[in-house]
């Protein structure tokens, strides 16, 4: 599972609000949607890591929700 988890906390850490996202382009929509858990493109990750000055490892991160291999 994707979670933007990390996302959140770099926002806290740095003080960014979302309406500071929404200030700089970032769509309110999208940004409703990932606080829902809902996928986002590459795109949208590139955006935030872009706005945030940040690596992708502070915007998602990736939990195993299981153990057993995929295949």
């Amino acid at each position: 599972m994707i979670s933007y988890a990390p996302l959140f906390k770099t926002m806290a850490d740095n003080n960014i609000s979302s309406y500071a996202l929404f200030k700089q382009g970032f769509p309110k929509a999208t940004y409703h949607s990932i606080r829902q858990g809902n996928s986002v493109s590459t795109n949208t990750i590139n955006m935030l890591c872009k706005i945030l000055k940040c690596p992708i490892s502070d915007i998602i991160e990736y939990i195993d929700e299981d153990n057993e291999p995929l295949l």
